[in-house]
């Protein structure tokens, strides 16, 4: 009986270590991500002809078609249906075109004057009915009204004492930027905020007031870029793993003081669409891709993640097993070299599906140490993520001390391209189980409906 018991044994144990096996498949010996891919397309992306890859600017279209040259090079193949790997959609924009403004009988200056809207005339009076006036008063805190200035849910004028000038400048300098939505009509309501003269807040009563404004609305084209390498296993074929990263970053910005006002997004995010284009090229070469595998840059990301989002309505999120988005690899994570981070790292198990692939490697993943800064939900994961996709964000930025976030000064020569080659190589290892059809991470709740 013992022997039987140990024969018994010694079975379970081998058959548990073929199990072991076929759920973590050895990279084919020799495979490697390329470094000179990685150094050829980051520079090219962060280059100062991208002009910061603006969305809807000409730089951002610019970056789009190198990329759809780059899918077309490494022979992927566009989604079922398209014709090409350019996913074009539109947005729409209202720039204000004109606004004036008097205050209790006094014109108020065009730069004291802000107008939010995306109506094409703005006529108010204090004898208009519901338009609401809100006063903020010096030792009041205006940025808590944030939210209803920015997305009025009826008519509102703002009346800003001028001891909050600094917060006024914050408002201008948003209100410059477009303000994209998906929808034509865009908000019924509007909002209009003045700079009152010192000692002309109203504390008492409603203001003598008289507001005009005009916006032009306009049609903006953008583009996701996104390419297929289809599996071998037709049983999988509704089984899709994504690789993503978003192409845009912020365009022209404000100068520093050496005048250099483009904002070239080195780090944000050329290193993870470069990741993306190394990684759609090992896979094509390895082809070790049981399940089909969809390689996408995003579009708009920075201006409100509209290019996911209509991503996301292109697929079923039942058809998606993985997402790997790449966010910011281009430095060191606060782990020292050859390791990064995953956001949302306990909502489902893809992230420790991917560290046990690397066993034995000397690299790892790490949970988000950042929970504080919400980045699960700052990325362009977060749509699918929404949907019940276990979609998690790979970064290696140390964002709370990370002063070229967002700067004109994150460049290709601020990043370390032999560990950000690295964490590409490990992402590639580690998802060869998820690629391969014999890993399948864990779904993520679904939010609700109306979940924010």
């Amino acid at each position: 009986m013992k022997r039987i018991l140990l024969t018994l044994a010694l079975a379970s144990l081998t058959l548990a270590s073929s199990a072991q096996k076929r759920k973590t498949p050895k990279r084919k010996a020799g495979a490697q991500v390329s470094a000179v891919t990685v150094a050829r397309v980051i520079n090219a992306l962060a280059a100062d002809d991208m002009q910061g890859r603006g969305t809807g600017q000409p730089g951002g279209l610019k970056a789009a078609q190198f990329l759809a040259a780059e899918f077309q090079r490494i022979g992927l193949q566009p989604l079922p249906g398209a014709t090409g790997f350019e996913q074009v959609f539109s947005v729409y924009d209202s720039p204000v075109t004109a606004v004036s403004a008097s205050l209790n009988g006094t014109a108020m200056p065009a730069s004291q004057v802000l107008l939010f809207s995306s109506q094409p005339v703005v006529e108010w009076t204090n004898q208009t009915p519901a338009v609401e006036v809100l006063t903020i008063g010096p030792d009041e805190k205006p940025m808590q009204f944030a939210g209803r200035i920015m997305r009025p849910t009826q008519n509102l004028l703002v009346l800003l004492d001028p001891a909050h000038a600094e917060v006024f400048k914050r408002l201008q300098s948003v209100n410059r930027q477009p303000r994209f939505r998906t929808a034509e009509a865009g908000n019924a309501y509007s909002s209009v905020v003045l700079m009152a003269p010192a000692g002309a807040t109203p504390q008492a009563k409603p203001a003598k007031f008289e507001v005009k404004g005009k916006t032009e609305q306009r049609v903006v084209e953008l583009r996701n870029v996104v390419g297929m390498l289809p599996g071998s296993d037709p049983a999988r074929a509704q089984e899709n793993v994504v690789f993503s990263g978003h192409y845009d970053h912020l365009g022209i910005i404000k100068p520093n003081v050496a005048g250099d006002s483009i904002a070239n997004g080195a780090d944000d995010d050329a290193s993870g669409t470069t990741a993306v284009v190394a990684l759609a090229e090992y896979f094509k070469q390895v082809k070790n891709n049981a399940r089909p595998l969809i390689f996408t840059a995003f579009a708009a990301e920075e201006v409100g993640g509209f290019g996911a989002r209509h991503f996301s309505q292109q697929l079923d999120p039942n058809q998606v097993v993985a997402m790997f988005n790449i966010e910011m690899i281009g430095k060191e994570a606060k782990f020292g070299p050859n390791t990064a981070f995953i956001t949302g790292f306990e909502k489902s198990d893809f992230g420790p599906l991917l560290q046990a692939n690397l066993q034995g490697s000397k690299f790892r993943f790490e949970p988000d140490p950042y929970l504080e800064q919400n980045l699960f939900y700052r990325s362009d994961n977060a749509t699918l993520a929404k949907l019940g996709v276990p979609a998690h964000t790979i970064s290696s930025d140390q964002i709370p001390d990370d002063k070229l976030y967002h700067t004109v000064d994150d460049e290709v020569e601020s990043l370390n391209l032999v560990n950000m080659t690295a964490i590409i190589q490990a992402i590639a290892e580690s998802a060869r189980g998820i690629v391969a059809g014999q890993q399948t991470p864990s779904r993520i709740a679904p939010e609700p409906a109306n979940g924010k």
